[in-house]
């Protein structure tokens, strides 16, 4: 008994403490200047125009409770937090019940946010899992309640979460989902709504009915058990059948949303933005964005994949010469898939990596008649481990051939012997300075592209070759204000020379014959059948793996890289190749549309000799084709050129 009487003692003490402490922090969050919940965390995009294309975490208007249906917001306070007028914030019991519930399962299945929680974490910009973040929302939730009361709170709430697809807001979701207001929504389509947020990427109707009709039922369930809804109402929700719009009333761009997302994970990594939207009021962000070139990139890619096929496809367009991302799709559809593959993924490159490897060999005392003979070959590495790769169909030249030719054939074999006979650290190393951060393991078949990379690296690479020889870093943010119009963030375009523009130049031009018919022989240049389809001249690269099909150009203007495969990495058929080559010429094209030629000019330690492009050996009056190559001065070919099999085999005997 006495015990007992112990227990009660500091059970009462403590809970005197606990609602002192309790009193002491919410009259200080009361005192504090008051959060301007209308503001916070509100952000704006503008285009390359500096015109307005997405106004988040907000809708454009700001709606009233008073113009949100009922329906709507009975059915979020029933499920998020159905003890919302009764607690200040936190509901502890619920904690307490999640808590215990997690242990037994030993999972974090239960969640006990409540609605006050919630929208404290829509006011900042990110969701890291840190103390600190828990910390500044814990805080934040206090003066929430303190400053607000609880009609202002869920009317905040419901103006700022995610719907999905971009939707941020209720009014913004409710037009773009079943194209009507907020006020006017029916119970099935408010149960419907209401379960989004849970998961937008699982929950939208237009990403998995099945999964998002399950959720309203049990939207719709919790509602029938609270007593919120009567059986008739319950069984009419349930068997109303709904019909989606799924647009937007403006710009109605399906795409444009991955450059939204991928303008935010770049906000994120901005250090001179504060961490929330609190301590700014809001921030107005000017983008690369060139809204015209977004759009034809849409279309393009409509026109040139089938509705029914669930192939993906990646483009980034780039401005070489100061790393501007002016558009770029993660995919066919934000609608259907929100995964942005285009910042997110990482796939094999196939032969998109060699113009890498053959920068490296130019700099190395290679030239564009260095020749290897294209054959059948069998390598063997360390430990007496083989290699035997193969070209394109099986086909060899069983010649000696030049560099400028294994470009034009992407030559696999010609390829690995360059890659060997550098050593397979400087291809790496190569990729390395131009900006690909991807892991690279150092192995025979590196050179042709069986390591993963992001297409954003792969375009940023590029640019280097584009700009002759300037590493720039690829970014979609021009300038960022503060409401009042102060600048808080502006690009730095500081350029590093790291490549030598004679070099560049003459790798630039070797990546021309790839569509040059002046390479017809034992086979054909791998982009033969888009010669007579540009209006422009072009460095072009393709790369082709069993799962992935690449295509990169450039001039000095614009960089344009394209991938198309599958997410699960199925096996493309080959009528499904031309996808990303019509994609990525269309888009280039467009680009380009009623500009000069952007090609480059030869410089003064660069000279023209005439050759003979096959074998790359100096040019006779016998010879039925010539070809004008690019040669470093003291460098040009002579009759009878130099093969490179034979310091291959002497580099392989000396190194066992």
């Amino acid at each position: 008994m006495k015990l007992v009487r112990k227990g009660i003692k500091w059970f009462g003490i403590l809970l005197f403490l606990f609602i002192l402490i309790n009193m002491a922090i919410y009259t200080y969050a009361k005192i504090t200047p008051q959060l301007q919940i209308k503001s916070a965390n509100s952000f704006m995009l503008f285009d390359n125009t500096n015109t307005v294309f997405f106004q988040g975490s907000g809708s454009r208007e700001w709606i009233s409770l008073e113009d949100i249906s009922e329906n709507v917001i009975t059915a979020t306070i029933t499920v998020e937090d159905k003890h919302f007028f009764f607690h200040k914030g936190f509901d502890f019991l619920r904690i307490l019940k999640a808590g215990f519930s997690n242990i037994l399962s030993g999972a974090r299945n239960q969640g006990a946010s409540t609605i006050s929680q919630q929208y404290a974490k829509n006011l900042f910009l990110d969701f890291d899992k840190t103390w600190k973040r828990k910390w500044d929302e814990m805080w934040y939730t206090i003066e929430l309640e303190s400053d607000y009361s609880k009609e202002e709170i869920l009317e905040g709430y419901l103006n700022t979460i995610n719907y999905g697809h971009g939707m941020y807001g209720i009014e913004n979701a409710s037009q773009f989902y079943f194209g009507k207001s907020a006020r006017d929504l029916s119970l099935a389509e408010a149960a419907m709504l209401v379960g989004i947020p849970k998961s937008p990427a699982n929950y939208s109707p237009l990403v998995n009915l099945k999964k998002a009709t399950e959720r309203q039922q049990h939207v719709l369930a919790v509602l029938l058990k609270e007593k919120k809804i009567t059986k008739e109402d319950y069984q009419k929700a349930k068997n109303e059948k709904l019909s989606y719009v799924g647009e937007k009333t403006t710009e109605n761009l399906t795409t444009v949303m991955y450059y939204q997302d991928a303008v935010l994970k770049e906000l994120q990594q901005i250090k001179e933005i504060p961490s929330t939207f609190l301590e700014t009021g809001g921030l107005k962000i000017y983008t690369n964005l060139d809204l015209t070139q977004q759009k034809k990139l849409e279309e393009t890619i409509k026109t040139n994949i089938p509705k029914e096929s669930k192939i993906e496809t990646t483009t980034v367009v780039l401005d070489p010469n100061n790393g501007k991302v002016l558009a770029l799709v993660g995919g066919k559809d934000y609608n259907k898939s929100p995964y942005n593959r285009a910042i997110d993924s990482k796939r094999q490159v196939g032969s998109t990596m060699k113009p890498f490897l053959y920068y490296a060999a130019l700099e190395n005392g290679f030239t564009s008649s260095s020749t290897f003979t294209s054959e059948k070959t069998t390598f063997t590495f360390s430990q007496n481990q083989t290699y035997s790769p193969q070209n394109y169909n099986e086909k060899y030249g069983n010649k000696p051939i030049s560099m400028a030719t294994a470009i034009a054939y992407s030559e696999n074999i010609y390829a690995v012997k360059t890659h060997t006979f550098l050593g397979y650290n400087t291809l790496v190393q190569m990729a390395k300075r131009v900006g690909i951060t991807s892991k690279l393991e150092e192995v025979p078949s590196l050179a042709l592209g069986t390591s993963e990379i992001n297409i954003l690296e792969m375009a940023g690479g590029y640019a280097v070759f584009a700009n002759e020889g300037y590493k720039i870093t690829p970014h979609f943010i021009e300038r960022i204000e503060d409401r009042e119009g102060n600048v808080l963030y502006q690009a730095n375009y500081e350029k590093e020379l790291i490549l030598d523009p004679n070099l560049t130049f003459i790798l630039n031009n070797m990546l021309t014959a790839t569509y040059d018919k002046d390479y017809i022989d034992y086979n054909y240049p791998t982009a033969i059948t888009l010669a007579n389809k540009m209006t422009h001249q072009y460095a072009i690269k393709s790369g082709t793996t069993n799962t992935d099909t690449w295509y990169i150009g450039f001039n000095h203007d614009v960089v344009v890289a394209t991938w198309c495969g599958y997410d699960k990495n199925q096996e493309i058929d080959p009528s499904e190749y031309k996808y990303a080559q019509n994609i990525w010429l269309q888009t280039i094209e467009s680009a380009m549309e009623g500009k000069e030629d952007a090609w480059y000019t030869k410089p003064d330690e660069v000279s023209a000799v005439l050759v003979e492009p096959i074998s790359g050996r100096l040019a006779t009056e016998k010879d039925e084709k010539k070809k004008i190559m690019y040669f470093l001065k003291g460098t040009e070919p002579t009759e009878t050129t130099l093969v490179f099999d034979e310091m291959l085999e002497k580099k392989a005997e000396a190194n066992p």
